[in-house]
């Protein structure tokens, strides 16, 4: 776009056109579809209406429309008639171009988002979609992060063919397999939300090329992207649906994901990429050009992100398509969580407004946000606003959680380098940090201040950087080893495949050390089986045969998934564990460094603990004793005597019971009358619970 035509902004502008109604885009009627444009700076604006063949895959001119400017750069037209099903776009001039451009405020489009749609959202509603809800809060929130193509490209998956990639595949309750897949899987483990990367309309796939799902089109079937290129924030991506012409079947295709979800018992978290847009030339800034994204004083683009065209947070018009973008996922698709990719890049201001909006129109508390606290660079931040950054967690409303990289990289190593170590793989002088991350960093000395527990999100892995597994297993090789295995062939990569016992006790360690962390579990799917892409360490448009999740891994590694699965149960079972009050890190005491790797510590693992514990359960268990050892010696650890408010007398040493240790979660093992002292085996964990 011709930089002539870009706006000066200042808070000036503003004052003069920020438009705070929630009406722009279409609002649809049977008789009559008024059309709302913001576009302060345009000269004329014109409504073009086609209708789409179905068999020729092109759309056709039906009317054209003269828009009328209203205040604050409102540009509006109304048309008679019932247009359910007709497509359209906009033609707007400046003083020295002509541009076209969809409609940044539509919820519906067509293949590649390049026409919008009007709809009738109600007809795209499944049957009973009007009674789907979430399922009742749980103790704790488990998250589980999972790619729509991922979760079913595998033909193991037992999805049929036409569905194995798409939106319906979460839909098939009973998969055609020889063990539990897909949704029947996920019910099996335990998790309570499904954390689902980008499924917005986005810009980095051809959808026209996935037309036939489960052909034998290996092109076809082996494109793939993570999706943080948004084009339509408020359509669903159309590379999911099994039409992805017209554009009310993928509308409908995804409500009947979300319905599949919560039939199952799952909260469902939407991945949200608003810090930048796919391209400089925007429907958002074709339609207000030079408003939308970031410039450094020079007129350059912002490039925090690392993706460019930062969105400019905390400019009214940017900010209040954001809030209304989320409360309509919200509300016409019942999305019950947010993840924010890059919130760095937002300002404190704003999250603390999503924060307030969602808790006002759907519940306090109801809607999960959290979101990565870190930008990939500088960005020009609007005067007065605050980046929403980890060193910035004050500023934050305690409903909001931030990924904890310190507790990441203090388990198992820096992200970014392949050979780099933790506290399961021996890294060393690192006790003390992760005493830290199991209060979810609430007594540390880092750059990181939250003000509970409830501001943090406990991880090791993600779709980002390398597996868990493909991470431990490179950890323990050399520098030549992991070389040779990067650039090598497949055979030299079927390293990754390799069930060692040394991997298999550091990935249970890692996940036995982070359920124990307070603050939200959140795991990456497949990282229960060992999941591995090979080593390729940014998988973002990796062939789908990298990146989907392999289902006959669930079965090779059948006891780790019970591992994580045990895990699972027994957190919930734990107040000491899941409160996230402000004072739930006072329950953790008499922490001590037994040695290099080795570490102990006692948790109040009481319902009441303190006056703000609301909504706990009570527990049998009234003391954790937990221990790691991830030094390459067994150890033996002498046992804390404990008194509770309840007993009298000092506890005797044989009323501890195993809950779990290197082999075994969720179990309950009394030891032996009279034992003292107990053996902890190298690079494993227990958890002791006390009545």
């Amino acid at each position: 776009m011709n930089t002539a035509t870009l706006l000066s902004y200042n808070k000036d502008f503003d004052n003069l056109y920020a438009y705070n109604g929630d009406d722009l885009g279409v609002t649809y009627t049977e008789t009559q579809s008024t059309f709302k444009l913001w576009s302060p700076t345009a000269t004329t604006v014109i409504l073009k209406l086609y209708t789409f063949s179905s068999e020729g895959k092109d759309y056709t001119a039906y009317a054209t429309h003269s828009m009328e400017k209203s205040d604050r750069g409102v540009w509006y037209a109304e048309v008679s008639g019932n247009l359910d099903g007709i497509y359209y776009d906009y033609e707007i001039h400046y003083e020295n171009e002509t541009v076209m451009c969809a409609d940044p405020y539509a919820t519906a489009c067509g293949c590649n988002g390049t026409k919008s749609m009007v709809v009738d959202l109600r007809r795209t509603d499944p049957p009973h979609f009007h009674q789907d809800k979430a399922p009742p809060q749980q103790n704790e929130q488990i998250i589980y992060e999972l790619h729509i193509k991922d979760f079913s490209h595998d033909k193991d998956s037992g999805i049929p063919g036409a569905y194995r990639g798409t939106y319906k595949a979460f839909t098939i309750e009973n998969p055609q397999a020889d063990y539990p897949t897909c949704i029947r899987y996920l019910k099996e483990l335990g998790v309570t939300h499904i954390h689902l990367l980008p499924f917005y309309d986005f810009g980095s796939i051809d959808e026209a090329s996935t037309e036939n799902h489960g052909s034998d089109n290996q092109a076809s079937a082996e494109s793939f992207n993570w999706g943080y290129d948004p084009v339509n924030y408020n359509v669903p991506e159309g590379s999911y649906a099994t039409d992805p012409y017209d554009g009310a079947v993928r509308i409908r295709e995804c409500k009947e994901m979300i319905q599949a979800l919560h039939k199952a018992g799952l909260r469902v978290v939407m991945d949200v990429v608003y810090n930048h847009t796919y391209a400089a030339d925007s429907w958002l800034e074709r339609s207000a050009p030079g408003y939308f994204c970031r410039r450094w004083p020079d007129g350059s683009l912002s490039n925090g992100s690392g993706c460019g065209n930062d969105m400019a947070a905390g400019r009214v018009m940017v900010d209040n398509y954001i809030v209304h973008s989320l409360k309509y996922w919200a509300k016409e698709y019942h999305i019950d969580g947010f993840r924010f990719d890059l919130m760095g890049l937002l300002t404190t201001e704003l999250m603390n407004r999503i924060r307030k909006e969602l808790d006002e129109n759907f519940g306090a508390g109801e809607i999960l946000l959290y979101g990565e606290p870190w930008s990939a660079g500088d960005s020009p931040m609007e005067e007065g606003t605050h980046a929403a950054k980890k060193n910035n967690l004050p500023l934050l409303d305690e409903g909001i959680a931030v990924f904890s990289d310190d507790s990441r990289d203090v388990i198992k190593g820096d992200v970014f380098h392949p050979q780099a170590v933790g506290f399961v793989n021996g890294g060393t002088h690192m006790e003390h940090a992760i005493l830290q991350a199991v209060t979810g960093w609430r007594n540390t000395d880092r750059d990181i201040h939250p003000k509970s527990c409830s501001q943090i999100v406990q991880y090791v892995s993600t779709h980002d950087n390398f597996t868990l597994w493909d991470k431990l297993t490179l950890s323990v090789c050399s520098t030549e080893e992991i070389s040779r295995i990067l650039s090598g062939t497949h055979t030299e990569k079927e390293t990754f495949f390799r069930k060692t016992e040394k991997t298999l006790a550091l990935n249970k360690l890692c996940a036995l050390i982070y359920f124990t962390c307070q603050g939200h579990i959140f795991f990456q799917a497949g990282e229960e089986f060992g999941r591995t892409k090979l080593g390729d360490e940014n998988s973002y448009c990796s062939p789908a045969s990298i990146n989907m999740l392999s289902w006959q891994r669930s079965q090779d590694f059948k006891d780790l998934v019970s591992y994580y699965r045990g895990l699972i149960a027994l957190r919930k079972t734990l107040p000491g564990l899941y409160d996230k009050s402000a004072e739930a890190y006072k329950r953790i005491s008499q922490e001590t460094v037994h040695g290099t790797g080795i570490v102990s510590f006692l948790i109040d693992n009481t319902e009441s603990y303190t006056t703000n514990s609301v909504g706990l359960e009570a527990s049998p268990w009234k003391t954790l004793f937990i221990v790691y050892n991830a030094s390459e010696q067994d150890v033996s650890i002498t046992l804390p005597e404990v008194t509770t408010p309840d007993v009298s007398e000092t506890h005797v040493h044989n009323r501890w019971t195993v809950l779990a240790n290197g082999t075994q979660t969720n179990c309950q093992i009394p030891l032996q009358a009279g034992i003292k002292d107990i053996q902890i085996p190298q690079k494993s964990g227990i958890i002791l619970g006390q009545e």
